[in-house]
C-alpha cells in the first residue's frame, strides 16, 4: 500500500510536469508564485532579509607596497650626519666611536630601529617626510642624502630625524616660540612630498619634534630665560602655527623638552653629566604658557640646551 500511495504521488508530479512544460502560461504563473513567496521570506521588511549594513563612502587610503609586507624585521642603528646624509647598520649598534663620515661630516644623531619601521624627517619648512628604514642605504659606505629619498625644498634644511612611533604625540615648535601638540600618525606622510604640519613664514623655521612624555613642559629661549608650565595648557592640532609658547623681546626659541614634574627637570652638560633639578626647586620657573621665564637654574649649559 505504501509503495502504491508513492507511485499515485511520483504519477502525479509528472503529470503536473508535463503540463507545465506543455504551456508557457502555466510555466508564468509558477514563477511569479514563486517570486512572492521568496518576497514574503526574504524581503526588505523581513527580519531576514533586513539590510544589516550601509552605504559610506569608502575610506581614504596611502598606496600600499606589497614589498613592505614582504620585509623581514631586523634590528638596525639608524645614522644621520651632521651633513644630511644617512644609512642603516645591521643590528643595534651602541658604540659608534670609530664610524667613519665623509670629508668634514660627523655624526648628527643616531638611534635604534627595525627594517620594518618608519622614520620621521622635520625641515626647517614646516614639512615632514616619512622613510621607509628597509630601503635605506647600508653601513659600508657614507649613505646616501636625505635629499635623494624625498623632495626636500632647496631653501629648507634638514632639522632632526626620528623613528616613527604609533600612538605616541609629538610637541612641534618654530624658532618663534610657537607650537602645538600633534599625533604622530598626523605627520607620517605617504609621498616624497611629504605633509606640511608646521605652518611658518619667512622670517621663522621648524625647530624641534620633541617626544610627549611627561606632564609639564620646559621651554629655553635665546636670551636664555627659562619657563616652566603644564603640559595641558598647549593644545592639540594636526596641523597650523601654533600657540605662544614663551614670550620674547628679543631673539627666540633655542629648545624645549616634556618632563614629569615629580621626577624633576634633567638635562646634560657639556661635559655628558646628567643635572637634575627636584620639583621643589622648579617653584620659581613653574608659570604659564606665553610667559618670559627666568634665568635658568646654576648648571645649565651655555648652549642653552637640554641635550641627551
Amino acid at each position: 500500500m505504501e509503495l502504491k500511495r508513492e507511485l499515485d504521488g511520483l504519477v502525479k508530479e509528472k503529470d503536473d510536469i508535463d503540463a507545465l512544460l506543455a504551456s508557457g502560461e502555466k510555466q508564468w504563473k509558477t514563477i511569479g508564485w514563486q517570486i512572492r513567496e521568496v518576497k514574503k521570506t526574504f524581503g526588505p521588511e523581513t527580519k531576514i532579509g533586513k539590510r544589516r549594513t550601509s552605504f559610506a563612502d569608502a575610506p581614504e587610503i596611502g598606496d600600499f607596497d606589497m614589498t613592505e609586507a614582504m620585509v623581514e624585521r631586523e634590528p638596525l642603528t639608524i645614522v644621520v650626519s651632521q651633513k644630511g646624509w644617512i644609512r642603516a647598520l645591521k643590528g643595534h649598534v651602541p658604540d659608534l666611536s670609530a664610524l667613519q663620515f665623509r670629508g668634514d661630516d660627523a655624526l648628527r644623531i643616531s638611534f635604534f630601529s627595525e627594517t620594518t619601521a618608519k622614520i620621521l624627517v622635520l625641515a626647517t619648512d614646516g614639512r615632514v617626510y616619512t622613510l621607509d628604514a628597509s630601503k635605506l642605504p647600508g653601513g659600508r659606505g657614507f649613505g646616501d642624502p636625505i635629499r635623494l629619498m624625498a623632495d626636500i625644498d632647496e631653501g629648507a634644511e634638514i632639522v632632526t630625524v626620528w623613528p616613527y612611533r604609533p600612538g605616541t604625540k609629538l610637541l612641534m615648535a618654530t624658532t618663534e616660540g610657537r607650537g602645538f601638540v600633534v599625533p604622530t600618525e598626523d605627520v607620517a606622510a605617504n609621498t616624497r612630498k611629504g605633509r606640511q604640519v608646521l605652518n611658518v613664514d619667512a622670517k621663522h623655521k621648524a625647530l624641534l619634534a620633541a617626544p610627549v612624555e611627561g606632564d609639564h613642559v620646559a621651554i629655553i629661549g635665546l636670551n636664555r630665560k627659562l619657563l616652566v608650565f603644564p603640559l595641558d595648557q598647549i593644545p592639540e592640532m594636526s596641523r597650523g602655527k601654533g600657540v605662544r609658547l614663551q614670550r620674547y623681546k628679543e631673539g627666540g626659541m633655542s629648545d624645549a623638552k616634556i618632563f614629569k614634574l615629580d621626577e624633576g627637570l634633567t638635562w646634560l652638560d657639556t661635559s655628558s653629566r646628567t643635572w637634575t633639578v627636584s620639583q621643589a626647586d622648579l617653584k620659581d620657573w613653574i608659570g604659564n604658557r606665553g610667559e618670559a621665564g627666568r634665568l635658568p637654574p646654576k648648571g645649565f649649559p651655555k648652549t642653552n640646551m637640554f641635550g641627551g
